[in-house]
């Protein structure tokens, strides 16, 4: 290949600090890209005007002097080139600031990756932006073909009787062209076809986890009020044991939202001991005979602040790293103990440490510090895709603490998760959290649309000693609500008529200071938040507990 066509095939990469640069282009030249790293962001429109496919730029090298260069060299494209550029973002909370904004206008054509990510991300979007700039040199070349079957049509056509032979194979050209064209169009539909296939299994997903939690709702809602107002035993057990099912079925629709939609961390006081029991439950089966599990708990150990399922599955991920390091023969030890972080590591607060520990060949100091960079592995190709420590470090500071790792040649290898101490207030288990005295008399109006559900709900409330009226959906409610503004709303949040979302802005015209509860079991958060505040939303299927814990916090919060 000439040198001019190499050139532009290569991928520019800006990434100023540290070694993002080298990582970066490693990723992206494992798939056979020529990769070329750039100093700064006023060097990369020199580059781009030698040729090149694609751009990937760290955020923090978008100066507004390398901007006004970028945009002055996008201004002066020829019509077919849009050049497309791959931005790796800070990691941000919250909507992105207006000044980023207009950078990502001055660029135009750009793919936004926010960090950390995986090496699969990064590659994925290389490929996708060298995609659309090999399509972009295909426009390029049909224009200039076109250009040059004009001419030679010119040509022919003062040549008529001469060059009937020669004009004939053009048309031969033209049409070969065109049916390449054709082809082309179709597999870019069936793209689209398939992403639109995944669109529709997200939102197929979604509303299979939304029925299956209504269905446990009313499930677990009955359960308990047969376990609350039995006087047998045996009816008792039973009903707990149905409870443990629902449990089960909750995280099962956890998981499934997961796929359909991002979730943020449900942080929320996790008792260690449990957390323990569970992630050994887990383990075990997956270790072999070879290996051996053990847990331990301080004594002052209750509680950390943490999401569940994402500390669960972040045990699971370096306990089985440690199974595989060990090669299957060896102890891991997996502990929690209260302690206080190394100086300036974390902010001020109590700290539970906890730590998986195995006894296998450890590793160097080079390769320990660089563990928790995002591309970092150690296992060669073939044997999965790394370590994955990057999730854990980004979990652990997402709980508001942080991930640190111990380890030396032939001395095993320590991972420590350190996480904000709580304590378990018992919510979760039993009725010993449910107010019954505190709601008696709160007058509450149930919007949802599934009468068994509705039902469930209407119980659970009377069981509270609430007084309660009910509406089969959005409509119904606004007109009990014309009847007197209740102390409490409850509602759905997918409905036919209207959402809990849309139901609570148009009751909160009517009553300005009006409670609102949203019981659901998958919903548009960002929706939620906005109109009516995180702090209202109970996840179906809950508790009787959570639910009176639910009805206080939004009321007191009026």
């Amino acid at each position: 290949m000439p040198n001019a066509d190499r050139r532009e095939q290569r991928v520019l990469v800006v990434a100023p600090h540290g070694r993002d640069a080298d990582v970066i282009s490693g990723v992206v030249a494992r798939d056979g890209v020529d990769c070329e790293i750039v100093a700064n962001a006023e060097a990369l429109v020199d580059a781009v005007g030698n040729g090149a496919a694609a751009a990937i730029v760290a955020e923090e090298a978008l100066s507004p002097q390398a901007l006004a260069r970028l945009s002055e060299w996008l201004g002066t494209q020829e019509s077919w080139s849009d050049f497309p550029f791959v931005v790796l973002l800070a990691k941000r909370f919250g909507t992105a600031p207006a000044q980023l904004k207009a950078t990502l206008g001055v660029l135009g054509n750009v793919i936004l990756l926010e960090r950390p990510l995986s090496a699969d991300t990064l590659a994925t979007a290389a490929a996708s932006a060298l995609r659309a700039r090999r399509r972009q040199y295909q426009a390029r070349e049909v224009l200039a073909q076109r250009a040059a079957v004009a001419d030679e049509l010119a040509s022919l056509n003062a040549h008529l009787e001469a060059r009937v032979d020669e004009r004939t194979c053009a048309l031969a050209r033209a049409n070969d062209r065109l049916t390449a064209e054709i082809m082309e169009r179709e597999r870019a539909q069936q793209a689209m076809a398939q992403a639109q296939k995944l669109e529709f299994l997200g939102r197929f997903t979604g509303g299979i986890a939304h029925d299956f939690n209504n269905l446990l709702n009313v499930i677990q809602g009955n359960m308990e009020l047969i376990g609350m107002f039995s006087r047998e035993d045996s009816t008792k057990e039973r009903a707990a044991t149905a409870q443990v099912a629902c449990r089960r079925g909750a995280k099962l629709t956890s998981q499934l939202l997961s796929f359909a939609r991002n979730q943020v961390l449900d942080l929320r006081p996790l008792p260690v001991k449990a957390l323990f029991e569970n992630v050994a439950a887990l383990a075990t089966p997956i270790l072999g005979a070879g290996v051996r599990l053990s847990t331990a708990t301080g004594g002052d150990v209750d509680a950390v602040l943490a999401d569940t399922s994402q500390m669960e599955m972040a045990l699971l991920n370096l306990i089985i790293n440690a199974r595989d390091a060990m090669t299957g023969q060896g102890a891991i030890d997996l502990r929690a103990v209260r302690a206080q972080p190394p100086a300036g590591a974390l902010a001020a607060g109590d700290y539970v440490c906890v730590t998986v520990s195995d006894d296998g060949p450890g590793m160097s100091p080079e390769i320990a510090a660089k563990v928790f960079e995002p591309f970092f592995t150690t296992k060669g190709v073939g044997k999965g895709t790394g370590l994955g420590l990057s999730q854990v470090y980004g979990m652990a500071q997402q709980s508001g603490g942080g991930a640190f790792i111990r380890s030396a040649p032939g001395k095993g290898a320590t991972v420590e998760i350190w996480l904000r101490a709580a304590r378990d207030d018992g919510a979760r288990e039993g009725m010993a959290a449910v107010d019954r005295q505190g709601l008696a008399g709160l007058k509450v109006l149930v919007v949802e649309d599934d009468g068994d559900v509705r039902a469930g709900i209407v119980d659970a409330l009377l069981a509270l000693g609430c007084n309660v009226s009910q509406a089969g959906g959005g409509t119904q409610g606004l007109a009990a609500l014309a009847g007197g503004e209740p102390g409490l709303l409850v509602t759905d949040y997918l409905m036919p008529d209207m959402t809990g979302v849309e139901l609570a802005v148009r009751a909160r015209e009517l009553f300005p200071r009006l409670p609102v509860l949203v019981a659901t079991g998958y919903a548009d958060m960002g929706a939620i938040e906005s109109a009516i505040g995180s702090h209202a939303v109970l996840r179906k299927p809950f508790r009787l507990a959570e639910l009176s814990a639910a009805v206080n916090r939004v009321v007191n919060l009026a």
